[in-house]
């Protein structure tokens, strides 16, 4: 090691470590430094500092998140092909002309850089994930996004407009030159999210089975010499301590650190996917197994030491072999950059040459972009030992597992003083001008004026796009009647009131949205999305929360009855989701889920398709408005009791809605949830209205005793179907077969209007167009 490199922090008493870890512009702990000192049994070189640091962030270690993961979170299931540890989870599909096919998916969060610099944060948050699917071999074919605001209204409005535009210009101008199609996804305003906003994205794949990727070296490597080959941009500056940037509160002042965010180019990224195919394809008729990687986190450090590590091999990196633009960089930028648009592929040397023929000569990469290419930058090594070199000389020098064990917290807990009830909710004297009020507010609005931005048909695999039901649904595979459903959501206030119920109530909602198109819930992800973990209160919130994802993952198996769970198979944790200031956002966990249809001519959509058909209801109205849109709307808090989740109920009311969208008797479907009753009735009939020129007429006097409002805007689990009144009794005999409540409670008229009435009171009865003018206009101001 050259002296000059080496950092003296074993000399440092506590306090002046501490004071120089902070000169260095290192985010480790004192006592995380000494355990690094421990471990390597000297001082450690600028680049193993760097590599320590970034590597035991939270963002790449879940340090303080690891163990309540592994403790509560259901993984494993008969459809699981790989769960966690991998880049992306990989489940079963379905078998189409003799081959089996499986679905990638996979679920981050661009947090931080999206606040800072919303249009190139949204933007590299879609080129990470979707590097995440692809690096399994899978053809990447839909990405969504769960975005989470200020309140655009608020003291801060300016400001969070502005991030709102910069957002969604990102989303798409990164998704649509890439030519990957957008799923649509959820959005929440809230004013705890002013100053950090919440960018989570989602993306789903489509793979043969027996063409996995592994993001290892393979145990071939044991037998022959293995060569680390990276792929694409030139390593530069750009992203530098991105990673320990992501798990540190946000500071005044954030926005001079833009240059911890990742500069997007989706133009080279399609290129890029396109020559990454084309080399797969070709390593696979080799017969050679090799290992797969995207550099994001951590960067070439990261990606080679884990590739290392996963296989049980060491590896050498040479850093004057990595591609760089004009100028020199410090061995640690090299290092551990995070410059976009790069993946790390570990190949038998014999094969090395026509690898680098597919990238630089038939797909030319440095034609696209100047300096992009693929290069040998790196070689196996057969005794677990890692070590980087410049000039000739190791910068880093440790055992591989060193470099990647991590580390673990236990954090306090300390639950959170018990929220206030809530004011008295005042009487509703004008029913329309309430439903009106709330169907043009914000969070219950039409998301039609942001979908607008996306582009929904490249690829030509959509059957059901944003926006026309609570999942979108594809056919990945063409020729095959396969379908894949998605949906994402998650409602904040719900947690905020209770972690553990608002966290089961997210992935029951996930599963309402999949079995309303008709498919099977096969799996999900999550993106966890708290303050900091260092306050026992925030890390309360924490673990009770996966605990209720987790709990109400085991009572629901993916064939809808008693079972296996439906398993999380990937996911992420998002810490230090606070200003400076010390406000952070409200506890957002965000669920997404993956369904699957055997025949995706079987999905049905949320509008209503034909005059003088029923509507059946589907779950209790109960007077429990604990942080719903009523009770926000009129008294400004979201306190009280949520909406009971009560798992062997639901689930059985799940089988039931499933096996009826199966049998053919549903026409339209949409679940209830923020908003009640009566948003979820409308945007059925908004859907009719839009193509036929339907109507909806809902009587509410048969729900019970309770106020109309409570009746409208309960936002109890359940779902309004659409049914002909050929089917109906079947259907009422099979959900009264399955212990299941159904209630035929309204018609659709050949008329364009809408009728929410109670006994001889007309409470709204309004022109569809009407109507649809104020929800549409609900949030245009924000991304106009």
């Amino acid at each position: 090691m050259a002296e000059a490199s080496v950092l003296p922090l074993a000399e440092a008493d506590p306090e002046g470590l501490g004071k120089l870890l902070a000169a260095e512009g290192f985010r480790l702990t004192p006592d995380e430094a000494k355990r690094m000192l421990d471990l390597l049994g000297r001082n450690p070189t600028r680049v193993e500092a760097t590599i320590f640091d970034t590597m035991w962030s939270e963002h790449c270690s879940y340090k303080s998140s690891r163990w309540v993961l592994r403790s509560h979170l259901p993984t494993e299931s008969p459809d699981v092909i790989l769960g966690p540890g991998e880049d992306a989870g990989v489940v079963r599909f379905g078998k189409h002309r003799g081959v089996d096919y499986a679905l990638v998916f996979a679920h981050e969060s661009h947090n931080h850089p999206s606040q800072i610099v919303p249009i190139e944060g949204a933007a590299t948050g879609i080129g990470g994930i979707v590097r995440d699917v692809a690096c399994m071999g899978a053809e990447v074919i839909g990405v969504m996004d769960a975005l989470r605001f200020g309140d655009p209204e608020g003291p801060r409005a300016s400001a969070v407009r502005e991030i709102v535009r910069g957002v969604v210009d990102g989303i798409w101008q990164y998704a649509n030159p890439l030519g990957v199609p957008n799923l649509g996804g959820d959005v929440f305003f809230s004013g705890r999210y002013d100053e950090n906003c919440l960018v989570n994205v989602v993306a789903l794949g489509i793979v043969r089975a027996d063409q996995v990727v592994r993001s290892r070296v393979p145990d071939a490597a044991k037998r022959e010499p293995y060569i680390l080959v990276l792929l694409g941009k030139p390593t530069d500056e750009t992203g530098f301590g991105g990673a320990s940037f992501a798990s540190a509160i946000l500071e005044e002042g954030a926005h001079d650190q833009r240059g911890h965010v990742q500069v997007p180019d989706p133009f080279l990224k399609r290129v890029l996917l396109e020559a990454n195919r084309a080399a797969l394809a070709w390593l696979h008729a080799q017969g050679a197994p090799f290992g797969f990687k995207d550099l994001g986190a951590g960067g070439i450090a990261c990606a080679s030491s884990e590739l290392a590590a996963a296989g049980g091999f060491g590896m050498d990196v040479d850093l004057d072999r990595v591609p760089t633009p004009q100028g020199d960089f410090p061995p640690e930028v090299i290092s551990c950059s995070e410059t976009q648009e790069r993946f790390a592929l570990v190949v038998p040397e014999r094969l090395a040459p026509r690898v680098l023929e597919i990238y630089n000569v038939e797909y030319a990469l440095p034609a696209v972009y100047e300096g992009a290419r693929a290069a040998v930058i790196g070689r196996v090594r057969d005794d677990a030992r890692y070590r980087i070199l410049k000039g000739g000389q190791p910068v880093c020098d440790a055992a591989v597992d060193v470099i990647t064990a991590g580390i673990e917290h236990r954090r306090a807990q300390r639950p959170r003083a018990p929220r206030p009830a809530g004011a008295a909710l005042p009487p509703v004297h004008d029913h329309d001008a309430l439903f009106r009020r709330l169907i043009g507010s914000p969070n219950l609005g039409s998301r039609e004026p942001l979908w607008r931005y996306y582009d929904t048909e490249v690829q030509g695999r959509m059957v059901i796009r944003a926006g026309e039901a609570d999942a979108s649904v594809m056919a990945p595979v063409p020729g095959s009647p396969l379908g894949a459903a998605m949906s994402v959501g998650g409602n904040p206030w719900y947690v905020a009131a209770d972690p553990y119920a608002g966290s089961a109530h997210a992935v029951y909602e996930a599963l309402r949205n999949l079995v309303c198109v008709g498919a099977r819930p096969t799996a999900l992800t999550d993106c966890l999305n708290f303050g900091n973990p260092e306050d026992p209160e925030v890390f309360d919130e924490f673990v009770r929360s996966v605990r209720g994802l987790g709990d109400a993952a085991r009572a629901f198996g993916p064939s809808g009855t008693e079972g296996p769970p439906i398993p999380f198979v990937s996911g992420n944790v998002s810490f230090y989701n606070e200003s400076s200031t010390g406000r952070a956002i409200e506890p957002s966990p965000i669920v997404a889920g993956l369904g699957v249809l055997d025949d995706y001519a079987v999905a049905v959509t949320g509008a209503i398709k034909r005059a003088g058909s029923v509507i059946v209801l589907t779950g209790p109205r109960e007077d429990r408005l604990g942080a719903s849109q009523l009770r926000h709307a009129l008294t400004g808090d979201t306190g009280g009791d949520l909406p009971t989740l009560d798992f062997d109920r639901e689930r059985r009311r799940l089988y039931a809605v499933l096996e009826a969208v199966r049998r053919g008797w549903v026409l339209a479907s949409h679940d209830i949830a923020e908003g009640g009753l009566a948003v979820a009735a409308l945007e059925m009939a908004l859907g009719g209205f839009a193509s036929q020129g339907l109507g909806l007429q809902i009587p509410i006097s048969g729900l019970g005793g309770t106020a109309p409002e409570v009746r409208l805007y309960s936002e109890s689990p359940g779902f309004l179907l659409e049914v002909s009144k050929e089917q109906l009794t079947p259907l009422l005999d099979l959900f009264k077969s399955l212990g299941v409540d159904a209630t035929m409670i309204g018609r659709t008229l050949a008329e364009p209007r809408f009728r929410l009435l109670d006994g001889g009171l007309a409470l709204v009865d309004a022109d569809l167009a009407d109507l649809a003018a104020v929800h549409r206009a609900a949030i245009r101001p924000y991304v106009e």
